[in-house]
């Protein structure tokens, strides 16, 4: 039924869209392309601003006040980034790793999708950095590294010691060093808050993505075509979503080690979660049985619908996880949806897709 709602609506509106008011046709036309539920709130805001200016009926005192709000936060958050860029400076990790994609602000931008608010700074700056880190990782196995190589990488993190480093190839040691001093870092701010547990899952994380990193790449170097069940068991974990929410948390003194244990079993809000961030990163060119690409990418669609459909269910229910857990991952599949807008990959060209975001978000405060 509301599927029937969804597309009666949109062909409607389509049609009046060019007949409307120019502030209200601007709201209509957007709705039409970014769904205001999939949509990251921050950016929402930024867009509904501009277009309530241009409204005749506006309240001048709301309208200065949401200015002043968009902008008091986009200052926060410009110094957060300095911050991370001044880290990410000085580990110089991406002048050591060539293959790397140097894409700290990107990183900070994803952070900021899963949670903008004033109190999650520390939070914010963490998340920022696992990403960084993982992008490192994800480059790692996908362009550069042997089977051999990235067989020691792996045994390596698994075995998380410093003492590991002596067997890696020279060009990744550096890296290695940097990963294990930042969880340490982790560790020692959190364990001032009686918090040090949720190190110990960020880890475990970790581990389990670098494991499902190592199995796809060796498959992709060997040319071994996986039937399509064992390749999605595979890739709901290096689509990184179990990472980033688990990783999300670490800095939000609210979040028990008993939430970090009901999320490492992976419930159904965090598995539709799974789905939704592997479908929407690479709508993949898959063939089995002779199903066209056409026919896969209809029914990757509606893998993502119905997993949608479980986030919403599960949000709704307060009781089945805290109010944190379930807004993090709501908000990191709404970033992800801005961030592979269309079916394009916006990490990797972040010049067409992002670039006018990070602008609007860091850089233009609006004109009060």
């Amino acid at each position: 039924m509301l599927e029937d709602a969804i597309a009666f609506t949109t062909e409607n509106l389509k049609s009046m869209a060019p007949h409307l008011s120019s502030t209200l046709e601007k709201q209509v036309t957007h709705a039409l392309v970014q769904c205001l539920h999939f949509g990251n709130p921050r950016i929402e805001a930024h867009n509904f601003i501009s277009i309530y200016e241009e409204d005749e009926s506006k309240n001048e005192l709301l309208l200065r006040f949401a200015k002043l709000d968009y902008n008091s936060l986009q200052m926060l958050h410009k110094q957060e980034l300095c911050e991370i860029s001044r880290w990410w400076k000085e580990l110089d990790l991406v002048s050591k790793l060539p293959y790397a994609r140097d894409r700290v602000v990107e990183c900070f931008f994803w952070a900021m999708g899963v949670y903008h608010e004033p109190q999650y700074s520390t939070a914010r700056i963490m998340l920022s950095k696992t990403i960084a880190m993982t992008s490192i990782i994800d480059d790692t196995y996908d362009a550069y590294g042997t089977v051999e190589e990235l067989e020691v990488f792996t045994e390596a993190i698994m075995r998380w010691d410093i003492s590991e480093i002596n067997r890696l190839p020279e060009y990744i040691k550096p890296f290695y060093s940097a990963l294990l001093n930042l969880y340490e870092q982790f560790e020692e701010e959190l364990s001032k808050a009686g918090r040090s547990y949720a190190v110990h899952y960020a880890k475990e994380a970790l581990k389990e993505l670098v494991r499902s990193y190592y199995v796809e790449a060796k498959w992709f170097i060997e040319g071994y075509l996986p039937p399509f069940s064992e390749y999605m068991s595979n890739a709901l974990i290096t689509s990184t979503c179990v990472y980033h929410t688990t990783t999300s948390l670490l800095g939000i003194k609210s979040v028990t080690k008993e939430e970090f244990e009901w999320l490492s079993n992976k419930p159904k809000i965090l598995m539709a979660s799974l789905i939704i961030c592997r479908l929407v990163d690479d709508i993949a060119t898959y063939e089995e049985n002779g199903v066209t690409k056409e026919a896969a990418v209809e029914k990757f669609l509606e893998m993502a619908t119905n997993a949608w459909k479980d986030i919403n269910e599960e949000c709704l229910q307060p009781t089945s996880s805290s109010r944190e857990i379930s807004m993090r991952i709501l908000n990191l599949e709404r970033i992800i949806d801005v961030i592979y807008k269309g079916n394009e990959d916006g990490y990797t060209h972040p010049k067409k897709v992002l670039k006018p975001h990070i602008i609007a978000l860091f850089i233009d405060p609006l004109e009060v």
